[in-house]
């Protein structure tokens, strides 16, 4: 069994605001499940180490500003927070067998597609372009090994609405109702949702999408290339369009 945990990096805007919001990122980890404790006995030490009580978060690393929020990070300085974030992508790439997925979308170019209309549309066709990797990925292990190999996916909790509907959707991809799509024979069950503070996957999934969110937004790509080696690749050694996807594909 694989698990693909999700979370996002960005937020899908709508149609109104997409020039201030320019790019969204889906971030995909894949775990073996007979790896996941020892990815969540990792991140345990880790937090002990650093005496961290709570969930690890991308926008914790930040510089607190004067009179913001207390969270889990702020007790940390700036180069403890930079021994932890590089700590937490080692522990990723330290693990052969942990695949990343991403998908990150130019919102201006994805509205000017005549089948997204609005936030939703960008978030459900992001996701689509992630989970149909995440579905040749099982192809390609099955070849590998032999044998039936099956999948999950598990996102981060949104709000009620937006869990139901994606919910929904990602039950209409398993059910093959819509035209264009995979056939997603290696999944099973339908999504499952779970908050980010409870979940070790998510966690992990947030502090890729933030690398690549970085990555694409300002040209800055020391995070990224801590866990480039970990995506998806082509017989060829490719990321691109395997591992690491750009919507649309064209244009950027």
């Amino acid at each position: 069994m694989q698990i693909l945990f999700v979370d996002e990096s960005g937020t899908p805007p709508p149609f109104e605001r997409q020039s201030t919001t320019p790019l969204f990122v889906l971030g995909g980890v894949v775990v073996p499940e007979d790896y996941w404790a020892k990815l969540a006995a990792d991140l345990g030490r880790l937090k002990d180490h650093f005496s961290i009580k709570g969930e690890i978060k991308w926008r914790y690393f930040a510089p607190d500003k004067p009179g913001s929020k207390k969270h889990s990070l702020s007790h940390l300085s700036s180069a403890h927070k930079e021994e932890l974030r590089t700590k937490l992508y080692q522990m990723i790439s330290g693990y052969k067998s942990i695949r990343l997925i991403c998908v990150a979308t130019n919102v201006p170019l994805a509205y000017q597609q005549n089948y997204i209309a609005n936030a939703d549309d960008l978030y459900w066709y992001s996701y689509k372009q992630l989970t149909e990797r995440f579905q040749y990925y099982l192809q390609d292990l099955q070849r590998t090994v032999g044998q039936h190999v099956n999948g999950i996916v598990v996102c981060d909790h949104r709000g009620p609405k937006d869990d139901s509907r994606l919910r929904e959707l990602h039950q209409q991809l398993l059910d093959g109702k819509r035209s264009n799509y995979s056939n997603y024979l290696n999944l099973i069950e339908g999504l499952f949702i779970a908050p980010s503070h409870l979940s070790v996957g998510i966690q992990l999934a947030d502090m890729v999408a933030g690398a690549v969110f970085r990555h694409y937004r300002v040209g800055d790509d020391r995070f990224f290339r801590q866990i480039e080696g970990s995506f998806r690749k082509s017989p060829a050694g490719n990321i691109h369009g395997f591992g690491l996807v750009k919507f649309p594909k064209n244009g950027w």
